[in-house]
């Protein structure tokens, strides 16, 4: 069943009427805003569960993953051509700065902010929000009587060691029975509020933004690593999930409140990771090794649960992207389980938080927008069991292991591959085509499955600091539960639109933003590629038109080799076999498989294209 707090201040849609009641409050005004609030009631919507895909992401010691490295392009997704605002909020290399630093005008750093400055991307804020920034730090809402009062719960927050917008904060607990898992969201749906310059700011920019070693946040610093972000040792507002978990994964039950709470650390994955390891509780506080080890156990069997739905989990790797000195630094990125775990209650969090929504379209005072990932189309799942079929065929595999129809699901079959030696660079393969076969999820404001969390519906809650859309989600949440007056559906809908188009461009633009900073990233470590005589071994992972794409070994980089390259450096002319797994020869002799171990080369710089030239120097088949 669903039980849910009323307490919490009311929101109102955007109008011209609007902007001047939303600025940040006295102490009178939020009492006023208070007083309104009424009580009501949802019903259970069928328990969903749900798990995630990992991801290839840019990671760095200054920011959060984000974004796969090889990705289409589109150009000047976001350009804001407003007047040159004030404060600076730009990150570079964990350190939040006020103004561009001699070091940032020259080599990497130089080269990040060229990106930056190319899709008009700032960390600088109008005068108006660092006004309404200054009002809500000397009245914060923290002593709101409506508040529910968590402060005794020993919430932490998990995340890179790194980070500083802390958004998330979890306590679970075992009864034997099932468990409790209470998972905090920092409040910033109060402090961002429609008719508002910062709300008007963060809907034009969509989202925070990250690069290596570089981060452009979507709210002031002052709110997404102070007053807002779940900081340990203080008091913080938090829309808090309280989920009932049974033994088999199953949700019995969810609670949705506002509440004060207090987390008590800021723990690192390693640090979490070395409890389960080691069971080193040193330093923490009462109740929360108990409860770290209960989220491992949610984690777990909610990772089972969702594999016995079928919900596919990719071999897929992460690189860490670094400045030291003038050079990019490329390394393979460590991913802990805890970080899989943690994933779960996430995820839990946002499909409770979508059905609730779904389950209130009719009501006038709910435009939600959920996130939908439609299932692969026919004629992409017809063109993979041919690629299966001729990838069997020409590594003489065996049907037994390497045919999905004889396995009870595509998720067993997928996981079941080999891991190592010859046959797990094929199942790398594999892994691969079977994520291509996917489409991309869009925000909509009408409900739809997500296929890749297998959740018949999804929403970003999770990220109230970092996009938009989160922000918009609490406070639709807020508006239900709270009775707060419909107001115009014209207006209404315009605003759900709006936020539709901020989130999806949002996307668009880190894809972009990784795409070109996987160019530049591959600039600088092949630039001398020539004289040094860079080779890495790697596995060939696919082939489309004149393309082979293969993964280096060490670290694990995406590289495009282009067919006319190859010819060049073989000295004849190649092609990719109508079976789309062979590159071939003149004579139509196989010079290379997918799945085929290979060495590849640098060999030169279209620099009229600007593309790296490659050769194989080495491979399995010849």
């Amino acid at each position: 069943m669903w039980i849910v707090s009323p307490r919490s201040p009311k929101f109102t849609p955007m109008t011209s009427s609007t902007a001047r009641r939303f600025a940040p409050p006295g102490p009178e005004s939020r009492r006023r805003i208070s007083a309104s609030v009424t009580s009501t009631r949802a019903l259970a919507p069928s328990p969903m569960a749900a798990s995630t895909p990992s991801s290839t992401s840019w990671s760095d010691s200054g920011a959060r993953a984000a974004g796969s490295l090889v990705l289409p392009t589109r150009r000047n997704a976001n350009v804001d051509p407003r007047p040159r605002p004030r404060s600076d909020h730009l990150r570079f290399g964990g350190g939040t700065i006020r103004t561009m630093v001699d070091d940032a005008a020259r080599g990497p750093l130089r080269t990040i902010r060229g990106l930056l400055e190319e899709q008009g991307l700032s960390g600088e804020f109008p005068e108006q929000v660092d006004r309404e920034v200054e009002a809500w730090l000397k009245s914060p809402g923290l002593d709101d009587p409506d508040l529910e009062d968590l402060t005794h719960l020993p919430f932490v927050t998990i995340d890179n060691a790194s980070s500083r917008d802390l958004d998330q904060a979890a306590w679970v607990e075992s009864d034997g029975d099932a468990f409790e898992v209470w998972y905090a969201l920092a409040d910033a749906a109060y402090y961002v509020r429609p008719g508002s310059a910062l709300f008007a700011e963060a809907l034009a920019r969509g989202a925070s933004y990250y690069l290596p070693t570089t981060m452009v946040p979507m709210l002031p610093t002052a709110l997404s690593e102070g007053l807002v972000s779940l900081n340990p040792d203080v008091d913080r507002r938090a829309t808090v999930f309280r989920t009932r978990v049974g033994a088999d994964g199953q949700v019995l039950g969810t609670t949705i409140l506002r509440a004060r709470i207090r987390s008590r650390h800021k723990l690192s994955f390693e640090r979490v990771q070395t409890l389960y390891d080691d069971g080193d509780t040193t330093g923490l506080a009462d109740g929360v090794a108990d409860s770290l080890r209960a989220l491992r156990e949610v984690g777990l069997i909610r990772m089972r649960e969702a594999t016995e739905r079928n919900v596919v989990r990719y071999r897929r790797s992460e690189l860490s992207v670094g400045v030291e000195g003038m050079r990019f630094v490329v390394d393979d990125a460590v991913r802990h389980p805890v970080e899989r775990y943690n994933e779960q209650l996430s995820l839990l969090c946002n499909v409770e938080g979508a059905k609730f929504l779904r389950k209130n379209l009719d009501d006038a005072r709910v435009q939600p927008i959920f996130r939908v990932h439609p299932p692969p189309e026919e004629d992409r799942i017809a063109e993979l069991t041919g690629f299966l079929k001729n990838l069997r065929k020409k590594q003489d595999l065996d049907a037994e292991t390497w045919d999905p129809k004889r396995a009870r699901s595509t998720a067993e079959w997928l996981d079941g591959l080999p891991t190592g030696g010859r046959m797990g660079r094929i199942a790398v393969a594999v892994h691969r085509q079977a994520v291509m076969v996917n489409g991309r999820s869009t925000y909509r404001g009408e409900p739809g499955i997500h296929f890749g969390v297998g959740a018949e519906v999804y929403a970003r809650f999770s990220a109230p600091m970092r996009e938009i859309v989160g922000i918009y989600l609490h406070k639709e949440i807020w508006e239900r539960l709270n009775d707060a007056p419909a107001g115009s559906d014209e207006e209404n809908l315009a605003l759900m639109e709006e936020v539709v188009r901020s989130a999806n461009r949002s996307r668009d633009l880190q894809r972009t933003l990784n795409n070109r900073t996987n160019e530049v990233v591959l600039d600088h470590l092949f630039r001398d590629a020539e004289e040094n005589g860079w080779e890495r071994l790697g596995t060939v992972v696919g082939m489309a038109r004149k393309k082979v794409y293969v993964l280096i070994d060490d670290p694990h980089l995406d590289v495009k080799a282009y067919v006319p390259h190859l010819s060049e450096a073989a000295g004849e002319a190649l092609h990719i076999g109508d079976d789309q797994v062979t590159l071939r020869g003149e004579d139509d002799r196989i010079h290379v498989r997918v799945g085929d171990a290979v060495k590849v080369r640098v060999v030169g710089r279209d620099r009229k294209r600007r593309r790296w030239k490659f050769g194989f120097a080495e491979t399995d088949a010849g």
